[in-house]
């Protein structure tokens, strides 16, 4: 994805965030034209079908939960309810966000697995290749935990224009893993927990570089597409699986990939499966699934790139209303992809949540309808 920085400078920053977000929305409803939304509600379910219409509802209908699009609930792999708002449907491709970045952990994990990276050892970036240079000490293991020590303003707070903005739509943009590559270290690496998109873009650049030597973005784009598609998107069966990338050729797999709402709860499952399809393929080693979900040192909210449900002064699920084995895929404005292994459950919510107490709200209905399932 490229947004003209003509259009940035003309419209304002917020501007420009709006219309992009805008146009996504208007390319996504002109997939699903049918007159009806979608609402269907397995009659076999485990929950009662009115129970379930009842904890359901609430997402689409209370002004307090912003704008949801899609909900999807899975239960040992079968579809046993979905939603969808006016516009959207089955079809519908829809943004990510920063879900993005465990579908990024699962094709570092699968590398890891092919002995292409090593976990614990440093990772070779070349703007940090110099004698001396702090931050060529910085491993896989403390980009994908969110500890590189990298300075990173993810929010823009309490900067008034945070790096992920700056990375995704204006100065950083063509080549947004060297933005992330060029920044000075704010803490030594391993030493704190900091949410960083930027750290994915470095991942995305390191696994183009396993693939290929070239330079050239089109060939960068499609060595990455080829393993994406021979070692995730085929095998997982996640057919609507869609990356973005820059015009340097990498994978923006910090913020920007669509896949429809079946496919999102496919990914989740994959997940519930430690790493197995439901044909019985190991796409992903059930070890990496361990370390994903092993709370990390500096947060024990969070794992590889993947959220999990603890107390935490940094949390993005909800600890104490739902099981603390589940854990989740988060994206911005409330994406969530949420995995309760102990309860066979995956559970998609894809929407427009852009104020804390709408996205609270949003977790606190979620608990409740992953609430209504056995452990």
């Amino acid at each position: 994805m490229q947004i003209d920085n003509r259009i940035v400078k003309r419209l304002g920053l917020g501007a420009a965030i709006v219309g992009f977000v805008v146009a996504g929305t208007l390319a996504v409803r002109a997939a699903h034209q049918g007159p009806d939304p979608v609402y269907s509600v397995a009659s076999d379910a485990v929950v009662g079908e009115s129970a379930l219409r009842g904890a359901i509802d609430p997402l689409f209908d209370a002004d307090q939960m912003g704008q949801t699009r899609a909900l999807l609930v899975m239960r040992d792999g079968k579809v046993i309810a979905e939603r969808y708002a006016p516009g959207f449907g089955p079809d519908t491709k829809l943004l990510s966000w920063s879900m993005a970045k465990s579908v990024t952990a699962v094709l570092v994990g699968l590398m890891v697995a092919d002995g292409r990276l090593a976990l614990d050892a440093p990772v070779p970036v070349a703007a940090w290749s110099q004698p001396g240079d702090p931050r060529g000490k910085i491993t896989l293991r403390q980009l994908l935990t969110m500890s590189s020590g990298l300075d990173h303003v993810e929010d823009g707070d309490p900067q008034p224009q945070g790096d992920t903005v700056r990375m995704l739509f204006t100065d950083g943009a063509r080549d947004m893993a060297a933005y992330a590559e060029s920044k000075p270290l704010a803490h030594a690496p391993g030493e704190q927990f900091a949410y960083s998109t930027g750290s994915t873009l470095i991942l995305a650049d390191l696994m183009t570089r396993m693939l290929t030597n070239s330079r050239d973005p089109d060939t960068r784009r499609r060595a990455m597409q080829m393993f994406i598609d021979g070692r995730l998107k085929a095998p997982g069966n996640l057919p609507s699986l869609t990356p973005e990338y820059d015009a340097n050729g990498t994978m923006i797999g910090g913020s920007i990939l669509h896949m429809t709402a079946r496919d999102y709860g496919r990914f989740g499952d994959l997940l519930r499966r430690r790493g197995r399809s439901p044909t019985g393929h190991q796409i992903l080693p059930e070890k990496w699934i361990d370390l994903m979900t092993t709370p990390s040192r500096r947060n024990p909210a969070y794992g590889l790139h993947i959220w999990l449900n603890r107390e935490s002064s940094e949390s993005a699920l909800m600890p104490g209303q739902a099981p603390e084995s589940l854990f989740g895929c988060v994206g911005h404005n409330g994406q969530y992809i949420l995995i309760s292994p102990s309860q066979r459950l995956t559970v998609v919510r894809i929407g427009m949540s852009p104020k804390k107490e709408q996205r609270r709200a949003v977790r606190g209905a979620l608990a409740r309808l992953v609430g209504l399932f056995p452990g």
